[in-house]
């Protein structure tokens, strides 16, 4: 994808160049359904149209629509930008694997962090006042960690969550 870019529009400016191409990728992506020959119609069409109105946001194009060499880069980069995302589609699955992965390698490195950290004042306090709350007798939390307090405080809310139902 961005060797081809080297290769194409070698014309253009860099800023005309950059938005023909952005506005391509994003033309494709959007009629994934489409041909090459498809989407290219339909992007000669368009811009013969905006530029017959003069509301093209390319007006630099005007000179060149029609020239054979814009129309082989343009397929090329379209056909190209198609590659790329058959390619990408068929990579998804594992991405949202990798993703998955990700999620729980973080939550896990984060429990050994926790693990190894004193329990904060506030969960403190927030356990000692659930211990009077629920008339439960407090555990030494000293030698408690940050994750053990939290497990504590999740075991007394799951004890006591019949409190909090409502009964028809």
């Amino acid at each position: 994808m961005y060797q081809i870019k080297n290769r194409i529009y070698l014309n253009f400016d860099k800023t005309q160049k950059s938005g023909i191409c952005n506005y391509l990728r994003a033309l494709v992506k959007q009629n994934s359904g489409l041909t090459c020959s498809e989407i290219m119609d339909k992007f000669l069409d368009d811009e013969k149209y905006y530029l017959e109105i003069n509301a093209s946001r390319f007006p630099f194009l005007a000179d060149v629509i029609d020239d054979s060499v814009f129309l082989k880069d343009t397929e090329d980069y379209i056909r190209e930008c198609i590659k790329y995302y058959e390619y990408k589609e068929k990579q998804r699955t594992i991405i949202e694997a990798n993703k998955e992965f990700e999620k729980k390698k973080r939550k896990f490195l984060q429990e050994v962090k926790m693990s190894k950290e004193k329990p904060t004042k506030k969960q403190l306090y927030y356990y000692d006042r659930l211990c009077k709350k629920y008339s439960i007798e407090k555990k030494n939390v000293e030698e408690l960690s940050k994750l053990d307090l939290r497990d504590e405080i999740e075991r007394i809310l799951n004890e006591h969550s019949n409190d909090y139902k409502i009964v028809d």
